[in-house]
């Protein structure tokens, strides 16, 4: 029976570049690109994907975009493989394997959830990935089988693999977690609220460090 696998890594260790690209209506999308996954090596997880098994998946996740199956992302991440629209920040737009490594890039959405993650890149916050996928694991941590269902983006872990869960618990029970959502879900709508975002994501954030 497949099991469900998460690897999180780091803004460094997955390389993580943003960028501003133009695009048809004149305005500018917001990019994120890097590692998604790495193969051939044992990770935080003791699980070693093996490149052929991390090439599969990865052309499976590229032949998806490219028949028009849009691959969602979330920010933060959950602890099942259900995709959580009311979450969603980002979409896949690409994947391919260099070397060993599966490289992707990620659009991120005018939704409550991409627009908190906009202010935090435009704020100077480095912000990891986390891939969601399934697979069968050996003995000796192999993974077989293996299954990409998306890649999150989630906060840098101070720890291996438990910053990213410790930070989702915190924002469910943070009281400013309302407001944070009210005031992004207001700026899809309303370009006088976008000037308040930035400064309820930085009182969110100083909250967490307290």
């Amino acid at each position: 029976m497949a099991l469900p696998l998460v690897e999180s890594l780091t803004y460094d260790q997955a390389g993580i570049r943003t960028n501003l690209i133009e695009n048809a209506s004149g305005g500018k999308d917001l990019y994120m690109e890097g590692i998604f996954i790495q193969g051939g090596v044992k990770n935080q997880n003791q699980r070693v994907y093996p490149v052929n098994e991390i090439a599969r998946a990865c052309n499976a996740i590229a032949e998806k975009i490219k028949t028009g199956y849009s691959v969602l992302g979330e920010a933060d991440h959950p602890d099942d493989l259900q995709v959580n629209l009311d979450r969603v920040s980002h979409m896949i737009t690409n994947m391919y394997m260099n070397e060993n490594n599966g490289i992707g890039k990620l659009k991120i959405l005018p939704t409550p959830m991409g627009n908190i993650v906009k202010t935090l890149l435009e704020s100077g916050v480095k912000l990891g990935v986390s891939s969601r996928g399934s697979g069968n694991v050996n003995e000796s941590g192999g993974v077989s089988d293996f299954e990409i269902v998306t890649v999150d983006i989630v906060a840098q872990p101070s720890a291996p693999n438990a910053y990213p869960k410790a930070i989702y618990e915190r924002v469910m029970n943070s009281n400013r977690r309302g407001a944070l959502i009210d005031v992004a879900t207001a700026v899809r709508h309303d370009d006088r609220a976008q000037k308040y975002l930035k400064e309820e994501v930085l009182r969110f954030i100083n909250n967490l460090k307290k």
